[in-house]
């Protein structure tokens, strides 16, 4: 009966929860420690894990198949990876940007931001299929009715009613969200999402269920409590707030992860993030 619930984000296809759990698990404690806040048992903390339902079907040949800038879909996938590319360039001035076409080799606009990305930070060391395999996870979900439902499904057999917690990354806080909102009758829990790209307008948070009203987000009415943290170097949360989006109720927390700036590890050791979860369990023990 887990009183904590992770949601993981993409590019989890080949792991499976207790994989996920042995490194996510230890940076949670050493993020409560750091924090002064209880530190929980094992068996108390679950992992809704999804990644398996985009895990390739097996082919005759060997190896995985290369994706390249042929491969990327028109619509969310390419416009994903155009305002990574801007994004990247906007906060590192060493990197050519959408409109510095002299020192790029090709004029292709999604093979140009490939090759920016690649040199990036960010994607450093990353091959063009990892980057267009990330952006393809995002317009699966958001375009495939069944994909998202069997998604949603791992998400909601994960809660108990012991939960109180739910730590949310990436891709896995639009699962949370979207999942909390459609269950406004259960216990109320703390959301805590972490490089959640919930705020990037048209891409994701125009495309949410249900769908935004006037400009906002509704709020999930089991959430008691809403703490985003993002770090200004990880290009996922293209929009680091969102409070502006879903309400003044959400803190919105900066934190420094360094180099791995959308890893989920240096997210859950940091101290900002073990107080908020620490928090949240003190509130419904005491």
């Amino acid at each position: 009966m887990s009183r904590i619930v992770f949601v993981h984000g993409i590019a989890q296809e080949v792991v499976g929860p207790e994989s996920l759990l042995a490194e996510w698990y230890p940076a949670l404690c050493d993020g409560l420690a750091l924090a002064g806040g209880e530190v929980p048992a094992r068996d108390e903390v679950a992992m809704a894990c999804y990644g398996d339902l985009f895990r390739q079907a097996g082919h005759r040949g060997i190896g995985t198949p290369e994706l390249d800038a042929s491969d990327v879909e028109a619509g969310l996938e390419e416009e994903l990876l155009l305002q990574w590319w801007e994004y990247a360039a906007r906060i590192d001035p060493r990197l050519p940007g959408p409109r510095d076409r002299a020192r790029l080799r090709t004029p292709y606009p999604v093979q140009r931001a490939l090759d920016a990305l690649s040199h990036s930070a960010f994607f450093a060391g990353a091959g063009e299929r990892l980057m267009i395999g990330a952006a393809r996870q995002v317009r699966r979900y958001f375009t495939e009715p069944r994909t998202r439902a069997a998604v949603l499904g791992r998400f909601e057999r994960a809660l108990t009613d012991r939960t109180r917690v739910v730590v949310a990354h990436s891709l896995g806080s639009v699962v949370a969200y979207e999942a909390l909102c459609a269950a406004p009758d259960r216990p109320d829990v703390v959301l805590v999402t972490l490089g959640s790209p919930l705020g990037v307008r048209n891409l994701v948070f125009d495309r949410l269920v249900p769908p935004p009203h006037a400009g906002r987000g509704r709020w999930p009415a089991s959430v008691r409590q809403w703490v985003n943290i993002a770090d200004r170097g990880d290009l996922v949360p293209l929009a680091k707030g969102l409070a502006p989006l879903f309400g003044e109720r959400v803190r919105d927390v900066p934190v420094h992860n360094g180099a791995r700036a959308h890893d989920v590890r240096p997210y859950l050791t940091a101290r900002e993030c073990g107080a908020a979860i620490g928090e949240a369990l003190a509130h419904r023990s005491g």
